[in-house]
């Protein structure tokens, strides 16, 4: 398997396809990673290769990435990653889909450079929405199981870390007045459960200046997604 070594921080990729680039961002939560779109609604990897060159990625601490661990990391932490690995494989533009935590990842990433995101696709992204507890169990879950690996963080770093995650308002990593000026056209694709609340995705809708909202797409076969996906991407290639 590719991987990105960046400092102690080493990041598992793959290419799949040619043509038109695109960063995957897996679902998955704090263990987003290559192998949770095997059990996702559909999986871009497979659907979206044969019209672009598609990079999926292991985030870090997920799957075979690993990293160090510090109180003071958070989402910039990993848009350093995001764009580190672009800068790596020579991509100056490309296309962003991200899965649930792949939201806020995708406008992290938009943040550091829209000129380099020509779309972006966002299927059930996270969000804030009186579930808080939610997000802080999913983060101990992920961390009980990777916590004797890191001896040396400290239980005061662990709970910063979570803080800086899943403390925010929204989508976590950016606020509504830069979504509302995000010229990058998005699809969203409706969440509708404590993790991807109906709400973020209906909000993110209305302040985006360029971007649809799609409320049926988790039965691909009957709501067309891949080619409504497939559609929308085409149109935003430049």
């Amino acid at each position: 398997m590719p991987e990105f070594k960046r400092g102690d921080v080493s990041l598992n990729y793959e290419i799949h396809g040619e043509g038109y680039p695109i960063l995957l961002f897996a679902p998955g939560g704090m263990r987003s990673a290559i192998d949770f779109w095997q059990n996702s609604e559909w999986d871009p990897i497979l659907t979206l290769s044969p019209h672009f060159k598609v990079i999926a990625m292991d985030q870090r601490n997920a799957g075979k990435s690993v990293a160090p661990i510090s109180g003071s990391d958070g989402w910039g932490t990993y848009t350093e990653d995001h764009v580190s690995l672009l800068d790596y494989l020579e991509i100056d533009r490309c296309h962003l889909l991200g899965g649930c935590i792949g939201g806020p990842y995708c406008f992290g990433t938009i943040q550091a450079g829209p000129e380099r995101i020509s779309a972006a696709v966002l299927q059930q992204s996270i969000g804030s929405d009186n579930n808080r507890d939610t997000f802080y169990d999913l983060f101990n879950g992920w961390m009980n199981e990777i916590k004797s690996g890191h001896p040396s963080v400290t239980e005061a770093e662990w709970q910063q870390f979570r803080s800086n995650m899943f403390d925010g308002d929204f989508v976590y990593n950016v606020d509504r007045e830069f979504v509302s000026q995000c010229e990058t056209p998005l699809l969203v694709l409706m969440g509708n459960d404590v993790y991807h609340p109906q709400v973020t995705s209906r909000e993110i809708a209305d302040l985006a200046p360029n971007a649809t909202l799609i409320e049926n797409w988790k039965n691909p076969e009957t709501d067309n997604t891949v080619n409504i996906v497939v559609d929308f991407l085409k149109a935003n290639t430049q």
